[in-house]
């Protein structure tokens, strides 16, 4: 489903391209309509003027429109954050059906629904736990966004340099057949010059439309990005909540314990030493004596 998907925004983005081009150079300018036919820029001729690195620069213009169009599609507000989900997923939490939430999640396969399930992985190890899993998962999602993106960009600055190889290719050989006649004259070198730059200017066509394309979906991926990550925590509230209760009242548990403890006396053992005999007391005693 995903190919087919792929295959029909790729060909739409060429009958796309194909239109607009023909449009923009199979007319002459306003200012020109006067002048010969020979003035006129037709596209299939500036295609062809343009050679191999001319077709490179058409099929990179294709590739730009689909993923643009992939883009429009896949990175919007209703894709990564499905509407009700959050919704559902914290009322689920705050009743602790985790098994119930996380399932939830695997039926709406989204950004919200991946950094949710991870959290909703680790609810037995504490909320400390759960944050560091949605932190986690909402920046792996993040780069494979970014990732995803990074195309445009690879086409925005690879076309204007193809341009530029075959505008030099293009002008080394012009100059090569200018060189080639006895009397040459300066008007022979301009069909020359002419397809020279044709790669340059298709090469532009294609880099400009292609980084502004890039700039746009990277500042959309940054917000609903950080808006998703709020979501994600937002969900697991009522849960952060309930393990502060419940340090509270473990606490609350074991502090008349320790108390109790404390503020009982100590009980004296009783001496089991054998009282010290009082030394015998000596006194005189008279004999009596006999007459």
């Amino acid at each position: 489903m995903h190919t087919r998907r792929l295959v029909t925004i790729v060909l739409l983005g060429g009958c796309l391209w194909l239109v607009m081009a023909q449009a923009g150079f199979a007319q002459a300018p306003t200012f020109a309509q006067d002048q010969p036919e020979a003035t006129k820029l037709d596209i299939k001729e500036m295609i062809q003027a343009g050679g191999y690195v001319g077709y490179i620069i058409l099929a990179l213009s294709v590739a730009m429109i689909a993923l643009i169009f992939e883009h429009l599609i896949s990175i919007r507000h209703a894709t990564l954050m499905p509407h009700g989900l959050a919704e559902e997923a914290h009322r689920l939490v705050g009743l602790q059906q985790y098994a119930q939430a996380e399932q939830q999640c695997k039926l709406q396969p989204s950004f919200l629904g991946y950094v949710i399930s991870a959290g909703l992985a680790e609810v037995e190890m504490g909320y400390s736990a759960v944050e560091k899993a949605v932190e986690d998962a909402s920046m792996e999602q993040a780069a494979r966004l970014f990732r995803k993106i990074e195309y445009l960009s690879v086409i925005g600055n690879l076309a204007p340099m193809l341009g530029l190889l075959g505008t030099v290719w293009g002008m080394i050989l012009a100059f090569m057949e200018f060189e080639a006649k006895a009397n040459p004259q300066v008007s022979e070198l301009a069909p020359g010059i002419y397809r020279a730059l044709v790669t340059t200017l298709l090469g532009l066509s294609v880099a400009v439309p292609a980084l502004a394309a890039f700039a746009i979906f990277r500042n959309r991926v940054d917000e609903l990005v950080a808006e998703s990550t709020l979501m994600a925590e937002h969900v697991f509230t009522k849960y952060k909540r309930t393990v502060a209760q419940r340090r509270q009242q473990k606490k609350k548990a074991v502090e008349p314990a320790s108390q109790t403890a404390t503020s009982q006396p100590a009980v004296t053992q009783p001496s089991t030493k054998a009282p010290t005999p009082s030394p015998p007391t000596t006194g005189s005693s008279e004999e009596p004596t006999s007459s």
